[in-house]
């Protein structure tokens, strides 16, 4: 019975292909798999990998060996305890996060979700939980649902790590990021996230990783953790699709 569903569901496969053919997600050109990047699409992605700094992933030019911060960290290290995107907020990465994000293409979730779990692979190994970071609800309301819950939902899939949606509140409405300096940025997110009571048993004393689509500054990122590690939890990782890196350094509060 198992094999004869299987053959089914692959036949159904096989036919819907022909009549729809798989596209790029980035270009829609042809591809040889649904929900896949084209190699022209893939190839122009700036992924990050190693050498970069340990506590905020941003990339080295050079490699000096394991283990090394970024002047950054060391200066005005983050709240959180690691950072890690899987690659840089441009071009095609930028693209496929607004459709993501303001043009209701929901099912780009899986395929940057499978990314970002395979990206932070080391974090993963050490979460106990992961926590989106939420937007407000009035947003929520406008956009009708939340991006970073998306990947948060995919990357726990692929982990096999509970996902808890509601451990952390957005209880202010704050202005739009975009625009503002590092220190308004901070100003503007102070207060701005609690974890409800009823979630903190969850929280307390749990590595938690913390989801969302971009890293741009790190003032959401320090904010939500802050209020994690308020609520007990033993630290906070940061997993992100994409981050903001300029002339190699990280622009980060």
């Amino acid at each position: 019975m198992a094999a004869g569903r299987h053959a089914l569901r692959a036949g159904l496969s096989g036919a819907l292909a022909i009549v729809y053919p798989p596209s790029c997600i980035a270009c829609q050109g042809a591809v040889g798999q649904a929900q896949a990047l084209c190699p022209s699409c893939w190839s122009s992605i700036g992924f990050i990998e190693r050498p970069y700094c340990e506590r905020l992933g941003t990339p080295f030019a050079v490699d000096l060996g394991p283990g090394l911060l970024s002047p950054a960290a060391i200066t005005d290290p983050p709240v959180y305890a690691r950072a890690r995107a899987v690659c840089r907020f441009d071009g095609v990465a930028r693209e496929l996060v607004h459709r993501l994000k303001y043009g209701d293409r929901t099912e780009l979730a899986l395929t940057l979700g499978r990314m970002m779990a395979q990206a932070g692979r080391e974090l993963l190994v050490d979460a106990d939980l992961v926590v989106p970071v939420p937007l407000h609800r009035t947003r929520l309301w406008s956009r009708r649902f939340n991006q970073a819950a998306a990947l948060a939902g995919v990357v726990a899939r692929h982990a096999g790590l509970p996902v808890a949606r509601a451990a952390l509140a957005r209880v202010k409405r704050t202005r739009q990021q975009v625009g503002l300096t590092r220190p308004q940025r901070a100003e503007n997110l102070q207060g701005a996230f609690r974890v409800p009571d009823t979630m903190r048993p969850q929280v307390e004393g749990r590595r938690i990783l913390l989801v969302d689509d971009v890293l741009t500054t790190g003032s959401t990122a320090n904010a939500a953790a802050r209020a994690l590690l308020r609520a007990g939890a033993r630290d906070v990782d940061v997993l992100t699709f994409a981050r903001v890196v300029t002339d190699g350094r990280e622009d980060t509060t």
